[in-house]
């Protein structure tokens, strides 16, 4: 991927027709590549490609899918009033064809688009320079989407840097990035009329119900974005640093779905929220001064998850720290719908969830919540995780989710440590400390006093009974006790270290290949995505005698919703120690993307499209194929749908089923980082990373301000 190029060799010159091509950068304010075709004298051509099957498993979820039709909606209203006619719009399997086909037909000389860093835009990128400048058009790219380039941040050795607060830190001593532009005055528009425009559509008729309600909380739109960022310099912003950890009101800025799509840009969000910082310390404010420096570093954070995945195109996919991937996971279908229904009898990881469901948003701190409950406690894949998330969440950000639940699961090297068990308990009257979230997403819960919100399995039956919560029918009881979950992780990590071991012995050995190849087993597929299903039977918990158990491996396979092809995973994919002069991954120049394998297939009365990306890894033989690994349904209490309000709008909840009977992130402000050193209680892995020592270089965490 070649350099932003500022320069535009079409500004100035008659009869130039340019092509913008619009991703994730819906906005007419301080677009680069937009103010670069508006700068010539020529016609501007704005055009959107919608290829969601080159995404492979990382189809767009339905609330991301309604914020994107929004989005343009909104941005085709903007350009019209410019001048620029109509937001062509084309539907392919194959954005390349398409944007070539588009520029054939409208006889255009130049293609404008601004830059993407993900492994699968880079290559189609590439590709797109490389086949259209084949046919004599000329194509450039811009930075629209960072404060910098990934390339230009690079430590003393000219080398990449692996942990975020030294990248931050670099940022921070840079110069400033340039201010963000205007919209253009005036867009010049060229003869549509034989240009064909496809008809895009993002949902079903039994989606639209539930997103007429996401229009009653959120207004997409460059503008609305605009309007948002207005309201929280002007609001919270000011009490960021007192008020960004509470869960029950809205403290953060709600900025990052207008950020992801593009619709806000960053470069005005740090320029701004750099003037008030200047004000409020000219005025003395130190409170106002930390808000502000906080919420920057969850900008940096946003830009961090950018580097990395550029710096290591399959951080989605595997463990950046070598001995993870030898992690046993457990592989449980169970855990993982109790844990999306929210039942898991923890209320502030069951309030998260039904939020998240609900409404397709979470405050930040309760990502980290219901993300660690996820990996520690039940010890599920991470990766099947973050693909929840990206199936569910209107910010749905494959980047930023990536350095999250790598964060979470110990697999970057100023990640949490994976042998801490986070108290659900404790976490609940850190964030929630008057139980008001919890009572707004667990009815059967509101009635409990606040001091046994956060743990009613301890509050006496005489008031379990007078709120009318009867564990174990309306309200589950803990799905894993957090001391069973802790010897069972210490037992995991202990296995996890010998397989390590093991594998460095094979290898040193000659044995390249080593242990723990995911080739040696079976896939583990990712569980199809399942509607809000409701069971007739309370949960299991953990004195009954368990539905399944779960199964483990010495690795952990990219979760897929499809057998069709399986894919091995490869060796160490960043080896942090030894990192070469120019580590920046090099964007092959004669890859071509290939429309994805699609099927259909029903998993307890869900359906999804099977999709699945096999990028660089090996197929295996077909006869491994059907070696699936299946799950039993798990059962929970009754339970009906209600409406509530929400800030304005209108949300659906979970409501108590009938009556029974009976009636950081990095986390620089949180001491809380353990210190315990893994080497010393496992001296045969004396090659590897030190955790603590780099723990102590910490000062920032995946508390992102989402």
């Amino acid at each position: 991927m070649s350099a932003s190029q500022s320069s535009m060799s079409g500004a100035g010159e008659a009869g130039v027709r340019t092509v913008v091509w619009f991703r994730r950068d819906l906005r007419v304010e301080d677009n680069p590549a937009l103010a670069a075709a508006a700068r010539s004298a020529g016609e501007v051509v704005p055009a959107y490609v919608w290829a969601p099957e080159e995404d492979g498993p990382y189809y767009p979820g339905r609330v991301s899918r309604w914020w994107l039709s929004q989005s343009l909606k909104h941005l085709d209203a903007s350009l019209r009033r410019l001048g620029a006619g109509r937001l062509v719009t084309r539907r392919s399997a194959d954005a390349v064809v398409a944007l070539l086909d588009l520029v054939r037909s409208t006889g255009a000389t130049h293609l404008f688009f601004n830059h993407l860093y993900d492994p699968l835009s880079l290559v189609r990128d590439h590709r797109v320079k490389e086949l259209l400048t084949a046919e004599g058009i000329t194509v450039q790219s811009f930075n629209s989407d960072l404060l910098y380039e990934p390339w230009e941040v690079l430590d003393d050795d000219s080398c990449p840097f692996t942990m975020f607060a030294p990248f931050w830190n670099r940022c921070l001593c840079m110069p400033d990035p340039a201010a963000p532009l205007l919209p253009p005055k005036r867009i010049n528009s060229g003869d549509l009329s034989k240009c064909p425009m496809d008809e895009l559509i993002f949902e079903d008729e039994s989606e639209r119900g539930s997103n007429a309600l996401l229009a009653r909380a959120w207004s997409p739109g460059w503008q609305n974005a605009d309007k948002a960022l207005t309201a929280f310099l002007n609001g919270p912003l000011i009490d960021y640093s007192v008020n960004r950890k509470k869960a029950d009101s809205t403290s953060t800025s709600l900025l990052s779905p207008y950020l992801h799509f593009g619709e806000l840009s960053v470069r005005k969000v740090f320029h701004q929220v750099r003037m008030k910082q200047l004000m409020w310390s000219n005025e003395g404010n130190h409170a106002g001064e930390e808000s502000c420096t906080l919420f920057l570093r969850s900008i940096g954070l946003r830009e961090y998850s950018r580097y990395l995945t550029f710096n290591h195109p399959l951080s989605h996919e595997k463990p950046l720290l070598s001995h993870l991937r030898f992690f046993p996971w457990v592989v449980n279908e169970v855990y993982f719908k109790v844990w999306r229904q929210g039942r898991t009898g923890y209320p502030l990881v069951d309030a998260g969830m039904r939020e998240l469901w609900a409404t397709g948003w979470l405050h930040d701190r309760i990502r980290v919540v219901v993300s660690s409950f996820f990996v520690k406690v039940l010890q599920l894949p991470w990766r099947w995780g973050m693909k929840y998330f990206w199936d569910t969440l209107l910010d749905a950000d494959l980047e930023s989710d990536a350095l999250g639940w790598q964060y979470i699961s110990g697999s970057l090297p100023d990640g949490r440590e994976l042998d801490r068990i986070d108290n659900p308990q404790f976490e609940g009257y850190k964030f929630d400390p008057h139980g008001e979230y919890v009572r707004r997403w667990l009815p059967e819960l509101a009635r409990l006093p606040t001091e046994w919100i956060h743990h009613p399995w301890d509050a006496p039956e005489s008031v379990l009974q007078a709120a009318g919560v009867e564990l174990g029918s309306n309200y589950p009881r803990p799905i894993v006790e957090l001391d069973a979950a802790n010897s069972r992780l210490q037992d995991a990590l202990s296995e996890m270290w010998e397989l390590e071991a093991a594998s460095r012995a094979a290898m040193e050995n000659g044995m390249e290949e080593g242990l723990g190849d995911s080739s040696d087993g079976p896939p583990i597929d990712f569980p199809q995505e399942l509607q809000m299903e409701v069971d007739r039977q309370p949960v299991r918990h953990a004195t009954q005698t368990p539905m399944t158990v779960g199964r483990r491996r010495e690795d952990q396979m990219v979760p897929s919703m499809t057998s069709s092809f399986v894919r091995a995973e490869t060796e160490l994919t960043a080896d942090f120690g030894n990192i070469s002069e120019d580590s920046r991954p090099e964007v092959p120049s004669n890859m071509h993307l290939q429309p994805r394998t699609e099927r259909e297939e029903t998993v307890d009365g869900g359906t999804g499209n099977a999709v699945r990306m096999d990028g660089n890894h090996q197929q295996h033989n077909l006869q491994n194929n059907t070696r699936r690994v299946l799950g039993v349904a798990p059962s929970v209490s009754e339970a009906s749908s209600s409406w509530t309000g929400r800030e304005g709008g209108v949300v659906p909840v979970w409501s108590p089923p009938a009556a029974s009977g009976h009636s950081d992130p990095y986390a620089a402000d949180e001491a809380d980082i353990s210190s315990r050193n893994y080497l010393d209680r496992h001296p045969q892995s004396h090659t590897m990373m030190n955790w603590s020592q780099l723990s102590q270089s910490l000062t920032t965490g995946w508390e992102v301000d989402n």
